[in-house]
């Protein structure tokens, strides 16, 4: 089972606009939506729609926090979260016709207690893999996330931070970060497909077993301890990029969990994220790659 841990989950708010946003002036909406989101949330979503087995955790509260959990009851993704007194964070996507806008909040501040609380959630329920995914709250640091991977005989994924990266000292057997984060994390300005390749070439030689690495439009990379993957995106129509990339992580363990290997693990990644640009949300109900799999390519880079 994949068990997700989502430290500062958020309602997702999507609205789409008919013109470009001004200054001064009160426009309408012509669609708005709300999702359960944050990182490790959106992958257990995206792996129940797959059809595996899923569990999400993290740590919820207020009208918000209670949106998340009825709202993942929804779409049949069992949870087990661990409270707090103050609200769940909301964050704002906005859509107009020529770009997008994205406003999140911090979240409520946390203390020790809730690290204790996760783990104690991860030890009952002893899945096959842990993915610790978003932003982590006020009051949670690198040492949590440690703890969190050490608590148990479980592979653990990562998602967080480019900036937080290098301070990690457990074992992570998958960690995924985007082209933002890979600069964050490694200082390695990133132009083009080498340069991707590069910083996270030195992620792996960090001790992160496998690297995913997103790469919005241009597709995903994966770097294992034998060779490095790329696979360039489908050529799809883009409607909502939000959640792209975690979709593509979700995708990515859940072929791990069927005895796929790095390659098709890969194309299972890009094939999903490529249907998800083109809906609204984060949301979804149901996943079947089995057609745009084999869409996909995979080249293998010379280090």
């Amino acid at each position: 089972m994949i068990l997700t841990v989502t430290p500062n989950p958020a309602v997702d708010q999507t609205i789409e606009m008919d013109e470009p946003l001004e200054s001064d002036a009160v426009q309408r909406s012509r669609e708005a939506r709300f999702d359960a989101g944050g990182n490790g949330i959106n992958v257990s979503q995206f792996v129940r729609a797959l059809g595996d087995e899923t569990l999400a955790t993290g740590i919820v509260g207020g009208f918000t926090g209670y949106f998340i959990e009825q709202n993942l009851q929804q779409f049949e993704v069992p949870t087990d979260f661990c409270e707090t007194a103050e609200p769940t964070r909301m964050n704002t996507t906005i859509l107009t016709p020529d770009t997008e806008y994205h406003l999140n909040q911090s979240g409520p501040q946390v203390g020790e207690s809730a690290v204790d609380d996760l783990i104690d959630v991860l030890q009952k329920h002893d899945p096959s893999i842990v993915d610790i995914g978003g932003s982590l709250p006020p009051g949670m640091d690198d040492d949590a996330v440690d703890r969190l991977a050490a608590a148990g005989d479980w592979d653990t994924a990562i998602d967080v931070h480019g900036d937080l990266l290098p301070d990690l000292e457990e074992t992570y057997e998958y960690c995924k970060p985007n082209e933002v984060e890979l600069e964050e994390a490694t200082g390695i300005e990133i132009n083009d497909i080498d340069d991707c390749a590069e910083a996270a070439r030195e992620l792996q030689e960090w001790g992160f077993e496998r690297v995913i690495a997103s790469m919005g439009g241009e597709g995903a990379m994966m770097v294992t301890p034998e060779e490095t993957l790329y696979a360039p995106a489908l050529d799809v129509d883009v409607v909502d990029t939000v959640g792209a990339g975690d979709s593509m992580f979700a995708a990515v363990l859940w072929a791990y969990e069927q005895g796929w290997d790095d390659e098709k693990a890969l194309r299972a990644g890009v094939a999903t994220s490529s249907q998800i640009v083109g809906v609204t949300g984060t949301s979804v109900s149901d996943l079947d790659i089995s057609e745009t799999i084999e869409d996909v390519r995979v080249w293998t880079l010379q280090s």
